[in-house]
């Protein structure tokens, strides 16, 4: 029995997916936030979704720097209709699993129909060839940024969405310049990225009944042992311009997982 007035100790309800048996090759990746201003990312992600050899791909949130609706894919010549195009013509090779993030949280059954799709609940529990897999984007897990949490909380609501989504595309896209920007300030102030909370994510795994848990957000790429053959791996974000190139693969086989760069997946 868990205790509601504690949120360490209190699990969500856990969706399930059941991989295909044929799936050899699985891989992960989170926090792209793909904008126009960094075509580098943009083609590093379209490069890696045409060749990657993996049977199945999994985006675990923040694909998009941000996401102000999805009626922004009726714009002609839109970043977002030309993000969706390449994602369909992805998923007609194999599945793409997409669960959204902070940034991308408006996402909505349109662009999963478009770009060919498959949403997924956070968390979702992934039953395939070897440990059970818990999947999240992460951020619930970050008790210690409070504002956050106050704000994830609010736009989660459908109350929330509704009156955001009601406001003209142009006043939304306005919005989400100035998120982009207050998230820079904090970038170049160098405040750090909280991590996921010890007890919440041991109470997640516990009520999930996943030795293996992989989420992004953080911006802190690791495998963090947790006990004997318990792991929280976390992927990277990536960016790539002259001067950085961060970006990496998750690949899960049966036989265990490995990180690679997007031109080797």
């Amino acid at each position: 029995m868990t205790d509601s007035s504690d949120p360490r100790k209190t699990a969500p309800q856990v969706a399930q997916l059941q991989g295909a048996p044929n799936w050899r090759t699985v891989d992960f990746i989170s926090d792209l936030h793909l904008q126009p201003s960094e075509p580098q990312t943009v083609q590093a992600w379209r490069d890696y979704l045409t060749r990657t050899t993996a049977d199945a791909v999994f985006i675990l949130g923040d694909l998009f720097e941000v996401w102000v609706g999805d009626d922004a894919l009726h714009e002609s010549g839109s970043f977002e209709a030309e993000c969706a195009a390449v994602l369909r013509a992805a998923a007609q090779k194999r599945p793409l699993f997409f669960m959204v993030g902070n940034r991308d949280f408006l996402v909505g059954e349109e662009f999963l129909r478009q770009s060919g799709m498959t949403g997924l609940a956070d968390p979702t529990v992934l039953q395939w060839a070897g440990p059970a897999i818990l999947l999240s984007h992460g951020d619930a897990l970050c008790l210690d940024d409070v504002e956050y949490q106050q704000f994830r909380a609010l736009s989660r609501s459908a109350a929330w969405r509704q009156q955001v989504l009601a406001q003209p595309l142009a006043a939304r896209r306005a919005l989400g310049k100035s998120a982009r920007s207050e998230s820079e300030m904090r970038k170049q102030s160098g405040a750090p990225y909280a991590d996921a909370d010890a007890a919440m994510t041991a109470t997640w795994m516990q009520a999930a009944d996943a030795p293996w848990f992989i989420h992004g957000h953080t911006h802190q790429p690791a495998d963090h042992a947790l006990g004997k053959e318990h792991w929280r791996i976390v992927l990277s974000d990536w960016h790539i311009d002259e001067h950085t190139r961060r970006a990496e693969v998750l690949r899960v086989t049966p036989e265990g997982w490995h990180r690679l760069a997007p031109d080797q997946a």
